[in-house]
């Protein structure tokens, strides 16, 4: 018999982090984070990270797991995830996967298997060297050349994800992209409901921006340098992410700011809309358009409850 699972999902700042609190006290649940930034320490503003106080006693994982020098990917993940599943299911509760790293999520939902292509790396100098002379788009040229699927999927900032696109092709002779969408041809190990929080594009924009303000006030300079005053240096993958890269800039006097904030909300809302693209593709999902809701949280509730019932993967005693 398959094992039960939640995920909740849905673009920055649609309010999955409250939803999924008052969901998993509902179904004896505990939740286990999708976010690329929220798994290190450190970096508590410029990821929306939950805060102890509003967790209402809901234990969640990965988060604070590790140091912003340490490595985590798509694989790392999926390994820490599962790690954690078991334990949770150990102790007879559901595991809610929330955050918005759709790869990620997928990762774990269709038990996607990594090729390991050798310790080697013999190409990825190469491109490493590349980039550094002609530019990280000039190497993200390269991999549409060979793999416009993976290209479209990942942003040229993303050094590391199009190198290893690139060091895939060059060392098996196939496209990343080809065995992704093998991968995600597997039929899930668990029995799941696929939630997708979605709003009004104007109303998401709004909130985005509003929460940039907010990231703003509760000091998001201070700790973006306080990160920096620690040693970390700001080439590392995690201050690559949204509000870190740019505060960076800001940090080092390269850039007001004003301009900081104008590029974190727009990078933000860009973000947005390319998770909305990936979650509208991805099968078996259900769609919850908040907006259609009066924006009532506990009715956003009921129905995913009624839907958890009705898919079996709650009872409605529980």
């Amino acid at each position: 018999m398959k094992k039960k699972l939640i995920i909740v999902t849905g673009p920055t700042a649609v309010g999955k982090t409250e939803l999924a609190i008052d969901l998993a006290n509902k179904v004896n649940g505990e939740i286990i984070s999708a976010d690329s930034i929220q798994v290190y320490r450190y970096m508590d503003i410029g990821s929306a990270k939950v805060l102890p106080s509003e967790t209402k006693g809901i234990k969640h994982h990965l988060i604070d797991a590790l140091n912003p020098d340490e490595e985590f990917n798509v694989h790392t993940f999926q390994q820490m995830a599962k790690e954690c599943m078991e334990d949770i299911y150990k102790r007879g509760k559901i595991p809610i996967i929330v955050g918005g790293t759709g790869f990620y999520i997928q990762s774990v939902l269709y038990d996607i298997k990594f090729d390991e292509t050798g310790n080697e790396h013999e190409y990825r100098k190469e491109f490493e060297e590349l980039a550094a002379q002609k530019g990280n788009q000039y190497i993200h040229n390269m991999l549409r050349s060979i793999d416009p699927v993976s290209a479209d999927n990942i942003h040229y900032n993303n050094l590391k994800r199009v190198i290893r696109a690139l060091e895939y092709f060059y060392e098996t002779g196939k496209r990343m992209s080809e065995h992704n969408e093998q991968q995600h041809e597997n039929e899930s190990p668990y029995d799941f409901v696929y939630f997708v929080l979605n709003d009004d594009r104007d109303a998401l924009y709004f909130r985005i921006n509003n929460r940039v303000d907010n990231m703003i006030k509760e000091g998001l300079y201070d700790e973006v340098k306080g990160i920096l005053d620690l040693g970390y240096s700001e080439d590392l993958t995690s201050m690559q992410g949204i509000g870190y890269k740019e505060m960076v800039q800001c940090v080092k006097g390269n850039i007001s700011l004003e301009d900081a904030i104008y590029q974190i909300k727009l990078n933000t809302r860009h973000f947005a809309k390319r998770q909305l693209t990936w979650f509208r593709r991805e099968r078996d999902v259900t769609m919850i358009n908040i907006n259609e809701f009066a924006y009532n949280r506990q009715k956003v509730l009921d129905e995913m409850l009624m839907i958890l019932e009705k898919r079996n993967i709650i009872r409605k005693e529980d």
